[in-house]
């Protein structure tokens, strides 16, 4: 397979320097170069969406390719049946830290919108699933379990990718991801269309029961590191990115900066 002339094959997570370094507290964007740099781009003008007239289809892209980047949930479930299905979702987010709850939401089946996916009824029936998170190195192996498989073929041979069993759940982790969570299903929300009233997708709130962790992807703190962990995240399209670079902003104390931001509020306002 060609790579692109932009490609990187080996690469490595590296702190870089945040942008506009000479801001300080109270300045408009138009006081760095950076700032004015963008601002120049207003003068293309605006383009406003009625989501309630446009397409859906003009929409979902719309907001797939402005709400980015997005982690991406790789979602294990096991219907009552016991049959397996896996499958990502870049609707997800973490909730709650304490009690830990993360969100995943699923679409009702295209092109109709009428039946759910197997993820979702699996959830319901069963009360459990697993969200694994998709590193580099095997985001082909993932990619390929959103594939319209009939359903007696299993993603999971697909994928290439191996079942580990769970503690809590019925439903098994995926074994290669380094950073996996056990969840039982705490609410599931219907999201209703403003006109029809038709459940178009369900917000699935999930307890997060227990977290298995590869010690390599772990800092000094014991926290995963993104440099080792390489974690994708999902852009529009069918585009996925890389995370490579990073930069530390302060999280600025009030009692620290009050009098350098009385002074700067000041002289702006005058």
């Amino acid at each position: 397979m060609s790579s692109s002339p932009h490609s990187n094959s080996s690469p490595s997570f590296k702190i870089i320097d945040a942008p506009t370094p000479s801001w300080t507290f109270g300045q408009k964007v138009d006081a760095t170069p950076e700032g004015r740099e963008w601002l120049e781009g207003e003068k293309a003008g605006w383009k406003t969406i009625d989501t309630a007239t446009e397409d859906p289809r003009k929409v979902y892209g719309l907001l797939i390719s402005g709400i980015a980047p997005r982690p991406v949930a790789f979602v294990s479930t096991i219907s009552e049946e016991g049959i397996h299905n896996l499958g990502p979702f870049s609707w997800f987010n973490q909730v709650s830290s304490f009690p830990p709850v993360i969100s995943v939401s699923c679409v009702m089946r295209p092109p109709d919108l009428k039946h759910e996916k197997d993820t979702l009824r699996n959830i319901k029936a069963t009360k459990g699933f697993t969200v694994n998170i998709i590193s580099e190195p095997w985001i082909k192996h993932a990619n390929v379990t959103s594939i319209d498989a009939p359903e007696n073929v299993s993603e999971w041979a697909i994928s290439g990718l191996t079942k580990e069993p769970s503690i809590y759940v019925k439903a098994p982790r995926v074994k290669e991801s380094a950073f996996s969570m056990e969840c039982e299903l705490l609410q599931t929300v219907d999201i209703l269309h403003p006109v029809t009233s038709e459940v178009t997708n369900t917000l699935v709130l999930g307890s997060v029961k227990y977290v298995h962790v590869r010690k390599d992807v772990l800092d000094e703190r014991g926290n995963a590191d993104p440099a080792k962990l390489k974690a994708v995240a999902r852009m529009g399209g069918n585009i996925y990115a890389r995370i490579n670079e990073g930069y530390k902003i302060e999280r600025h104390a009030w009692r620290e900066h009050e009098k350098l931001i009385q002074e700067s509020i000041g002289q702006e306002e005058a």
